[in-house]
């Protein structure tokens, strides 16, 4: 059973910028050996997340950059000093961990899915922790 979390890195490449990882994820998993079970991934940073989404039409991750942006627009009288709340609360609307599951070595996702790394204040370097857990 594994059961250790271990970090992989991503350097993103705008501003805000949403790095498709599932290929990545795919190779580490097929690295464990591991048939069955599931995968826990984690961003430990506060301006970037975690989603899963379609992979098979580029126009999607345009739409949810869009959207994101129309409900977050920076124009908000913010506090905070950084310049980057909206960066904060779209980290926060996409979320910060995922559970993937597993089946006979691959990741159990829907025929169009794809997993993100989305990113609002870069570009930058970020990191995932990964931990993959079954037999």
């Amino acid at each position: 059973m594994f059961k250790i979390w271990h970090e992989m890195i991503f350097p993103t490449r705008a501003n805000v910028d949403f790095l498709e990882i599932t290929r990545e994820l795919s190779e580490d998993l097929k690295k464990t050996g591991m048939k069955n079970g599931v995968g826990y991934i984690y961003i430990p940073h506060t301006t970037a997340g975690l989603t899963i989404n379609e992979n098979a039409d580029p126009d999607v991750v345009h739409d949810l950059k869009l959207a994101l942006d129309k409900m977050v627009p920076s124009s908000l009288n913010f506090l905070h000093s950084e310049g980057n709340s909206p960066a904060h609360l779209q980290a926060s609307l996409m979320g910060f961990s995922l559970l993937l599951p597993v089946q006979e070595g691959r990741l159990l996702l829907g025929t169009w899915q794809g997993v993100y790394l989305c990113e609002f204040d870069g570009p930058r370097r970020r990191r995932i922790l990964v931990r993959w857990e079954g037999e």
